[in-house]
């Protein structure tokens, strides 16, 4: 049993959150030099997959958002001017390694 499970579930919520929250402003302001691509890379999971994870959340509880939407809620704008702000063309290596583990990811699912 982890000390948050000791807390009360509303409070664990807000702590949650809180902590999302976080992670969305180191990744959107602190370091928005990380390229989702090196994120997807070294941790499997990027900018984009957290804007689907609060799409799917939101619509778990009925409340229905594109991926446009979502990627705006997440992004703070809309991703083209996201992207056109801060994406920068990935390396060969960077490919390489996306195009690696997702053949891995596929033969093993």
């Amino acid at each position: 049993m982890s000390k948050l499970d000791e807390i009360d579930e509303t409070t664990r919520t807000e702590i949650e959150a809180a902590a999302f929250r976080r992670l969305r402003k180191h990744l959107m302001e602190e370091r928005p030099d990380v390229q989702n691509i090196e994120l997807m890379n070294l941790a499997g999971f990027c900018r984009n997959c957290l804007a689907r994870w609060v799409q799917e959340e939101a619509g778990a509880r009925g409340h229905e958002m594109s991926k446009d939407e979502a990627r705006e809620a997440y992004y703070g704008m809309p991703y083209d001017q996201w992207r056109e702000k801060h994406q920068r063309e990935a390396s060969e290596e960077a490919r390489a390694a996306f195009d690696a583990a997702q053949k891995h990811e596929a033969s093993e699912g």
